[in-house]
Formats: structure tokens, C-alpha cells, sequence
């Protein structure tokens, strides 16, 4: 049996136009329609209708994070089905219906077993929709590997990529590579082949590097300015081609410590809007309530908003969620719309779901977060199913 519902009183940011005092009316899954409140009153809805009073509060497309490798004391790493399925569930109380589990670079073992149980949680989530694995290696490179296993880091395999391909099944939409590595090229025309969005990362390329990268098909990069060679006035690094070519689009971490707010403002300034993705890269104790503060099997302690590696100090990621993102950007002078749409439109075109998701518009699926003044999650829907509330 059919079923609609009516959430109205929303100030209602579709990714496209702003229609406040809106309603949005979602049947089954679906959006069936957005539409202003004078509209609205002409409309008859079928009997048994539900109707949602969200007084006023933002209404937009449900978060969409593409880098993320814990949540709430689970994590990728682990390699149990539970922690991708933990990880969707605790994501819809802060707005995200569609996540991207990041598997950082590890003994090759743990990375290939990481993966296949990742895919093996796909279709069995009861929050957030698993919309890909992103692989944060392990063809990266040796000068810039931040909280990366070190030993772990492998020159481009392609017999080995063929393997995590396998494995993946098709569920492989993200990978952080160094342009600059050889055979990078090969790589590069394998993972568009089989519909593998490479993002430049952990890398030390040149200008000329990146601009090569680039001509292969990689578009996309990895935590901007972070474990990447830095902008220098006779080779303008790798920070320095995505600045100057609008072309390629980039991750910011937006908790204020990963990058100074001035940086992402100038991003801001000189970066086309749509090419900008606001991701968490929030590890396993993000939101954790108690017990041992581990990453990646590694013991971390927390300050500052971020994680720190107690072995070398070195920061291991961040604590940020999306809507802790979406608020920080919009106190550093960044329209609410535009924090919206990195958040959702950009990461939906980035990995391919931009044809069901990061909208608000009929046909999509109805995938949907509500936020009040505060920046608090009042509402989570995933496939029009209602997951969170605020009481």
C-alpha cells in the first residue's frame, strides 16, 4: 500500500532554490514533489497521509560523507560486518543518509579483508546507505603519509588492483592514489573502466604531475591541503594545481585544525562552489562513549577537536561530524546553501549518485535531513523510512 508523507513548515534548500515555508511530499521512497505552502493549500493528499510540523526548520538533502573511517567506537579497520553497520546507524542522528566507509592503508591482508567484508555489509544497513568503499591507498607516497601504515604502502599493482576490484564487486567508488607514482597512468584508465573516481592524495607531485593526473581522468582530490606537497612559488605543487584548475574538485576537512578557516575561505573565493566536498574524515572514536580511544588498531588521544597518534603525535584524523562541518563553515562567512551543497550535491556528483541522491527533487530518493537554528539534527529519513527524531 502506498504511503505519503507531508513535512511541512520546512525552509526547504532543494540544492537548486531556497522555497521557504515549504512542504515536501514524499510517497513510498520518492520525492513526489516540492512545492510552496500557497501551493500546497490547493492540493489534495490521499487519505492516511502523515504530516510532519517542522516549524520552520531547515529542510535539505540528506549528508553524503565520502571520507570517513570510524564512528561511535567502530571503524572500518576492524573487519567486521557490525562496524560498517554500526557506523550506518549512529550516522543518521547527526543528518547523514549516505557514507562512504574509508579503509586506510594496511597490511594488504587486512586492507583485501576490509574490503570484502565492507561489501558484504552493503544492502544490509538499517541507517545510512553504504554508497561505496573509498580506499585511502595503498598507492600513495612514502613523503606524505601522514597517519598511513607506512609499510603498508605499495608501488601501482595492477594485478593488485585487479584483486581489490574483484573484491570489491563493483562497490569500490573511491581511491586516494599519488599521481606521481609510476604506472599511474595505467591505473588511472583501469579504475575509469570500471567506475573508480581517483582522488590525489598523500602525494608529492609536482605541478607538472598533477597536470598529468589530471589528463588521465584523476579530477578529484583527497583532504585539500593536507599530506600533499605544498604550494611554493617556482613549482606550485600539487596544492597549487588544484587552486589553478577549476577542473578538479577537492575534500575539506572543516573542523578548524585540519585547515585554518582563512584557507577555506580563500577555497572559497577562488574554487567553484560545486567543486568543493565537506567530508568528516572522523575516526573510530568520534562520538565514542567510553572505552580506549583507538584508530586503525592504534592508540590516540584526543585534543584540540582532532586525533593524535600517541606514538609520534602525529594527527591521525579528525572528530568532526557533517553537521558540525556545515555550522563551522557557515561561521566563516560561507553561505548556509553553498555549506548545504558541499556537503550534499558535490559528494553525489563526485561518486556517481547524483542521479538518485544530494537533491530535493521529484524522483530522487527521499533521503533527507532537518537541522534547527542550533545546528541539531530534528530529522533523519533514508528511503522515506524515518530514522531519527529529536524528542
Amino acid at each position: 500500500m502506498d504511503k505519503t508523507i507531508c513535512i511541512i513548515n520546512a525552509d526547504i534548500y532543494t540544492g537548486i532554490t531556497n522555497i521557504p515555508n515549504g512542504v515536501l511530499i514524499i510517497k513510498n521512497d520518492k520525492i513526489e514533489d516540492v512545492v510552496g505552502s500557497e501551493r500546497f493549500g490547493k492540493m489534495t493528499m490521499p487519505a492516511g497521509t502523515e504530516y510532519i510540523d517542522i516549524q520552520g526548520n531547515t529542510l535539505c538533502a540528506g549528508f553524503i560523507d565520502t571520507h570517513i573511517h570510524g564512528f561511535g567506537g567502530f571503524e572500518t579497520s576492524d573487519a567486521e560486518e557490525e562496524a560498517f553497520l554500526q557506523m550506518s546507524l549512529g550516522l543518521t542522528a547527526f543528518g547523514v543518509t549516505s557514507f562512504c566507509p574509508t579503509i586506510y592503508t594496511q597490511e594488504e591482508s587486512r586492507l583485501a579483508e576490509s574490503v570484502r567484508v565492507g561489501v558484504g555489509a552493503i544492502g544490509k544497513e538499517s541507517g545510512a546507505h553504504i554508497a561505496g568503499l573509498h580506499l585511502e591507498g595503498p598507492f600513495i607516497s612514502r613523503k606524505q603519509i601522514g597517519a598511513q601504515e607506512e609499510a603498508a604502502l605499495k608501488e601501482v599493482d595492477m594485478d593488485l588492483m585487479a584483486r581489490y576490484n574483484q573484491l570489491g564487486q563493483g562497490h569500490i567508488s573511491l581511491m586516494t592514489v599519488a599521481p606521481e607514482l609510476k604506472n599511474m597512468r595505467e591505473l588511472a584508465l583501469y579504475c575509469i573502466k570500471k567506475g573508480i573516481t581517483l582522488s590525489a592524495g598523500h602525494t608529492n607531485a609536482t605541478y607538472e604531475n598533477m597536470l598529468e593526473g589530471m589528463q588521465a581522468g584523476i579530477l578529484h582530490s583527497t583532504h585539500f591541503f593536507n599530506a600533499m606537497r605544498k604550494l611554493h612559488h617556482r613549482d606550485p605543487g600539487c596544492v597549487g594545481a588544484i587552486l589553478i584548475h577549476p577542473e578538479i574538485s577537492c575534500e575539506i576537512i572543516a573542523d578548524g585544525q585540519h585547515v585554518h578557516p582563512a584557507l577555506i575561505k580563500l577555497l572559497y573565493r577562488d574554487k567553484p562552489v560545486d567543486k568543493i566536498v565537506l567530508v568528516t574524515d572522523a575516526l573510530c572514536p568520534t562520538m565514542q562513549k567510553e572505552g580506549v580511544l583507538k584508530a586503525n588498531k592504534e592508540e590516540v588521544y584526543f585534543k584540540d577537536d582532532v586525533f593524535f597518534k600517541v606514538s609520534d603525535d602525529v594527527i591521525a584524523g579528525s572528530s568532526l561530524t557533517m553537521m558540525k562541518g556545515i555550522q563551522n563553515l557557515v561561521s566563516w562567512g560561507i553561505p548556509l546553501s553553498d555549506a548545504i551543497m558541499m556537503a550534499t550535491t558535490n559528494p553525489a556528483r563526485v561518486i556517481g549518485l547524483d542521479k538518485e541522491a544530494g537533491l530535493l527533487i521529484p524522483g530522487h530518493r527521499a533521503d533527507i535531513t532537518a537541522f534547527n537554528s542550533d545546528f541539531e539534527t530534528t530529522l533523519t529519513l533514508v528511503d522515506g523510512r524515518i530514522l531519527y527524531r529529536k524528542s
